[in-house]
């Protein structure tokens, strides 16, 4: 054993002194002991088994349950469909836009857990269009959903293994593996890792008990205690002085930066105009101008941010606003029943972060020539819990063709072209997709030799509902693909996190096109 014990950090000193050879080590415990984050346990137990100090002993993973903050608040303020139930039961039949008004519901979620109650028999819609309760108690579906938030609050989440099979059936309905803002339960899988002292790892115990480093020392003398002289009270860390120099390296463009600005010369080579947009959208060019409906399970496609200031924008463009309010109530002229509901202009001009680039497709459209190819690189936002292939904000690159003669053989050799020329993949495969503004509609996946396959983007010929009511009257393709996605294949990483890294030295290493 050759290990200078001054040299180990506080970290290392403080787990080393703190256990005993025989003993369970693992995450709960030091946490628990020594008041260590989990990040601090993670580096404390790979710094010590690298260094042959500690030895794993065993390995086991679980799947937990956590609850979320809005998991928190239905637990508080009641589930919807438990606020609607009690609602109707007092007051009577309403419509749905009456029960979100009253309740200070979302029209989207008064949908949602309207259906579920009527999905149970729990209530309907009778003939003056209006809800009501026929039954006297709650979905048996409810009141275990009440009882999971109710059990989950004490600790904050909930173990699969306490779960009944029943109870795990009802708690997946209600959780997402990233987390959303619409989602009471976030789940994980946990890798519980046991650790126990080598022999080595005791020997320098011992060695650091009879040198006294116990892991307290000062590591940097700051003004505060040079005024208080706290300084004379302890004893410091031993500096570096054979600790290498910094060396000088010249700049370099961003391989990222690069990447992007090549992608945009590629498509403005093959004739496409770019197009470009605020990041700051309402929900009407958000979704309602893609023959989403307000207050359908579809538009839970998009988790989104909502701008608390200015809440509303003053208004909506016409004749867009008319006529693609007409569509969703009764299809206006686009040959469509549409979705038969009574339009709300006050929720359509709701502000939000843009959550998908076909924001800007939909502006295009009002003004594109015919025929016509656009496109954009466009940053997008949406609530998802950060990891190797998602990110809560993120590139796609967004295009439209329109023509007379434009078909689904078109867009099939474009998404060829994304996929193998700009990504680089090697291994493509084409399925069908289902997006409320397009049909048919076609994600494509590529297989990247670490990650394996995931999803590139969702593509698509535009509806009649869609483009009508826009001014357009030809076929329009469209696609929206994770231009960050393709940027793992074409700069061989592993994370989308190494686009936006901090680590300088990363940065450097990478070159872009």
């Amino acid at each position: 054993m050759d290990i200078d014990v001054k040299k180990l950090h506080p970290l290392e000193v403080k787990l080393l002194r703190h256990v005993s050879p025989g003993e369970r080590i693992d995450h709960a415990r030091i946490i628990a002991e020594l008041g260590y984050k989990v990040g601090q346990c993670n580096q404390a137990f790979s710094w010590l088994q690298a260094k042959g100090l500690l030895k794993e002993t065993g390995r086991s993973s679980r799947i937990v349950y956590e609850l979320t903050d809005f998991g928190r608040e239905l637990e508080k303020n009641g589930m919807p469909a438990e606020r609607i139930f009690t609602f109707l039961k007092d007051n009577g039949p309403h419509t749905l836009p009456e029960i979100a008004e009253a309740l200070g519901l979302e029209k989207s979620d008064v949908g949602s857990a309207f259906g579920q109650l009527s999905s149970k028999k729990t209530a309907q819609l009778n003939a003056e269009r209006k809800a009501e309760v026929v039954s006297d108690s709650l979905p048996d579906e409810v009141v275990m959903q009440r009882f999971l938030l109710s059990s989950a609050l004490k600790d904050g989440e909930l173990d699969e293994s306490v779960l009944s099979e029943a109870q795990k059936k009802v708690i997946s309905q209600m959780a997402k593996k990233r987390g959303a803002s619409s989602s009471p339960f976030k789940y994980s899988e946990r890798e519980e890792v046991v650790y126990n002292l080598t022999a080595d790892g005791d020997e320098v115990k011992k060695e650091l008990e009879r040198a006294n480093i116990t892991g307290e020392e000062f590591g940097l003398l700051t003004p505060q205690m040079l005024q208080s002289g706290s300084w004379k009270n302890g004893s410091f860390r031993p500096y570096g002085v054979d600790a290498p120099t910094s060396r000088l390296v010249p700049g370099r463009h961003n391989a990222y930066g690069n990447y992007l600005q090549w992608v945009k010369d590629k498509l403005t080579a093959l004739g496409f105009e770019e197009f470009d947009g605020p990041l700051v959208e309402n929900e009407f060019w958000n979704g309602d101008a893609l023959f989403m409906p307000q207050f359908h399970s579809a538009r839970d496609i998009h988790d989104v941010y909502y701008v608390k200031e200015p809440r509303h924008a003053k208004f909506i463009e016409e004749p867009w606003l008319s006529q693609v309010a007409r569509t969703h109530e009764d299809g206006w002229t686009t040959g469509s029943r549409g979705w038969g509901y009574s339009f709300d202009h006050e929720f359509t001009r709701r502000q939000v972060l843009r959550s998908q680039g076909t924001v800007l497709s939909a502006h295009q459209l009002t003004k594109a020539k015919v025929p016509g190819k656009y496109f954009g690189v466009v940053r997008c936002f949406r609530y998802d819990q950060v990891d190797a292939t998602h990110g809560a904000d993120f590139y796609q690159t967004e295009g439209i063709v329109l023509g007379e003669d434009v078909n689904l053989r078109n867009l099939l050799g474009l998404l060829k072209m994304f996929a193998e020329e700009i990504a680089g993949a090697e291994e493509v495969k084409y399925v069908p997709g289902y997006f409320p503004f397009t049909e048919p509609s076609i994600e494509v996946h590529i297989k990247h030799p670490v990650l394996g396959w995931f999803e590139l983007g969702g593509s698509g010929i535009f509806r009649p509902e869609v483009t009508k009511a826009l001014g357009i009257d030809v076929p329009v393709l469209a696609w929206g693909l994770g231009i960050d996605r393709m940027a793992l294949m074409h700069l061989g990483l592993n994370d989308l996190r190494e686009l936006f890294t901090p680590d300088i030295e990363s940065v450097r290493m990478r070159r872009g096109n």
